[in-house]
């Protein structure tokens, strides 16, 4: 087992990911290459700073982190623009914010424990 499978942000992170392809997949079809790859990317980013992170120093660690919560806080604005020129609904903008914020402050938490 590697050290960052043993992380709940890891894991939080990627159902956060699998969340935002399902929702880049119900884009219209010319957003594609657009703002669907986008939220697909920045996405997917999260959970691989984390690894990429896990196997540093605790202060390495911590850089990858904070890129962690930056992808988080992309994602967020994606999924917000995405429902301002409405494709998302505002149900599912308002359970991606909240799982968004989830993944941010426990992403957070961790990093200030880190040496």
């Amino acid at each position: 087992m590697f050290r960052f499978e043993e992380l709940e942000i890891w894991r939080l992170a990627v159902d956060y990911a699998k969340d935002c392809y399902k929702i880049a997949e119900e884009f219209p079809r010319h957003e594609t290459y657009a703002l669907a790859d986008q939220l697909r990317r920045a996405s997917i980013s999260i959970s691989n700073n984390i690894v990429e992170g896990s196997v540093g120093s605790g202060l390495n660690f911590r850089k990858y982190l904070n890129f962690s919560v930056g992808s988080a806080l992309e994602t967020l604005n994606i999924i917000n623009f995405a429902f301002e020129v409405g494709y998302v609904k505002p149900e599912k903008r308002n359970e991606m914010y909240g799982k968004g914020e989830t993944i941010i402050k426990m992403t957070r938490s961790f990093a200030k424990t880190l040496k």
